[in-house]
């Protein structure tokens, strides 16, 4: 006569099934989630650049303007008056806004373009134009992004925005941010896209190799994208599981409906 002993048997059975079922899709190669194999001590020689960031639409900038006459600086600067939002000509504390046509709006001297330009560019535009209407003597003026950020998507564990407030963020600093990569990640083919003057750069790095450390994207720029694909481990593992558990579970349903009809006899 079947029991409930026996019915608990059974149970266990398809445990240790679904177990072995799990450890057989799970298994991946140690040697594919290594960092730089057969790196070893040394130096070496990098001509890296940090990369100057081109202001885009909706980038928001910190700009202060200071001379040898503070107050008539002060104009330039005037603070929003509540933290959060931005003061009506675009400014102040919380930083110009990029509108949709590419241009701020600059106390005094009215609409600017900055779409397109990097910091430098755009600060000789504005010191040009405080000098050429006299309106203050030897200007220094400082920019920055208010709103670097690189987004990082695919297999890290925690994808999302990374806002990065130094303006200086190394590719295998933003995976860092992102979690770091899962056991998934396909390593030696990990995608950078960049936005420049309306074209979209695609650039694959392989993080198997030093040569990252050399590479022109080792630095990344504001609004950067990187895509971490999975490698076929992952692609196996959940075809594997699709196959697998609607099986197993169906067969642990029947086998409790023909236990409980044999039990209830």
């Amino acid at each position: 006569m079947f029991n409930k002993i026996g019915f608990n048997t059974v149970l266990r059975e398809y445990a240790w099934l679904l177990l072995l079922c799990i450890a057989g899709t799970s298994c991946t190669n140690t040697k594919k989630v290594i960092y730089f194999p057969g790196v070893e001590d040394g130096k070496i020689v990098t001509e890296s650049m940090i990369p100057e960031s081109v202001i885009q639409k909706s980038d928001i900038l910190s700009i202060t303007v200071g001379s040898l006459n503070p107050e008539a600086s002060q104009v330039f600067n005037t603070t929003a008056a509540g933290a959060g939002t931005l003061n009506s000509n675009g400014g102040g504390g919380d930083g110009y806004l990029v509108n949709t046509d590419g241009y701020i709006q600059f106390p005094l001297l009215g609409n600017i373009k900055a779409e397109g330009l990097n910091k430098k560019q755009l600060k000789k535009i504005l010191t040009d134009s405080i000098l050429s209407k006299q309106l203050l003597v030897d200007p220094i003026i400082s920019i920055r992004f208010l709103n670097f950020r690189i987004t990082v998507l695919g297999e890290v564990r925690n994808p999302g925005v990374v806002t990065v407030p130094n303006e200086k963020v190394s590719l295998l600093e933003a995976i860092g941010l992102a979690g770091d990569l899962t056991l998934y990640a396909k390593r030696e083919n990990v995608l950078v896209i960049r936005e420049e003057k309306d074209e979209k750069i695609f650039k694959r790095i392989n993080l198997n190799s030093s040569e990252i450390f050399t590479s022109p994207y080792y630095y990344l720029k504001s609004n950067d994208i990187i895509y971490v694909e999975p490698n076929k481990a992952k692609v196996a593992t959940t075809n594997r599981s699709n196959q697998w558990l609607p099986i197993f579970f169906s067969g642990l349903s029947l086998a409790a409906l023909l236990a409980d009809r044999i039990i209830n006899k």
